[in-house]
């Protein structure tokens, strides 16, 4: 293990801890970058990674009373289905254009982060469209934890603020027990595809554990805008890097 990878992991962590997601998203890039991994095996050796460090964070957050479980298990089932889909098609996918999807999400992201202030409180709206908005994300959120090896948390914590009207803070450790299970998912789906070194594995995830505790400790001193603000601009770096790599 590297300085630069250690340093990346423990980044990893404290962006899942403060945020209830993001940090998974530089997964990739820092296996690929920093350890030197083909993108194929950084893309599964990311959802235990990920999965792992998350369950930590749930653990945090719980503590705090921060995880509604009854939601994270209504988006949690959806995504799992797609993740598991979604690690299926990956062997049809090359591992570069893997890098490049991943590079432009990273920059979709990144500009919704800088663009946005954070979710606000849902307007009214009926059961019935709150349960579309539901299995719509969680299963889009899966997809692309299968195919990419992020978890999704960008995307899922505004869902739950906005379509199951959780509160902030909550949504961030709701958000954590999602990414959980639908990383678990993809895991799965790539059984006999990829053979991980688990030594690595267990390095990188113990010291990104590190990284979400303190995270998690951090969410209330914090300000969630200047964080995202930041982290957004660190996700314009990393994107425009991959794109950069692949031309």
């Amino acid at each position: 293990m590297t300085l630069i990878a250690a340093v990346g992991a423990v980044l990893v962590g404290l962006t899942l801890g403060l945020l209830g997601g993001g940090g998974a998203i530089v997964t990739v890039p820092v296996l690929v970058y920093a350890l030197g991994l083909d993108a194929k095996l950084a893309v599964v050796m990311a959802l235990p990674i990920v999965g792992g460090v998350s369950l930590i964070g749930v653990v945090q957050h719980w503590r705090q009373g921060n995880v509604d479980f009854r939601t994270a298990g209504a988006f949690g089932l959806t995504a799992m289905g797609g993740a598991y889909g979604g690690a299926r098609l990956a062997q049809f996918v090359s591992g570069r254009l893997q890098l490049t999807l991943l590079a432009l999400l990273m920059l979709g992201s990144a500009f919704s982060m800088l663009r946005g202030a954070g979710p606000k409180a849902a307007a009214e709206s009926d059961t019935r469209n709150l349960s579309v908005g539901v299995l719509a994300v969680g299963l889009g959120v899966g997809v692309l934890t299968g195919l990419l090896g992020i978890g999704g948390g960008f995307l899922l914590v505004p869902a739950l603020v906005l379509l199951a009207q959780v509160p902030m803070r909550q949504a961030v450790g709701t958000s954590l027990t999602v990414i959980a299970m639908n990383t678990a998912a993809g895991y799965l789906g790539y059984l006999g595809q990829v053979d991980l070194p688990w030594t690595l594995v267990l390095q990188f995830s113990a010291i990104a554990g590190v990284g979400i505790i303190i995270g998690s400790a951090l969410v209330p001193r914090i300000p969630q805008l200047a964080l995202k603000k930041s982290f957004g601009v660190l996700l314009i770096f990393l994107g425009a890097l991959i794109l950069w790599q692949q031309t």
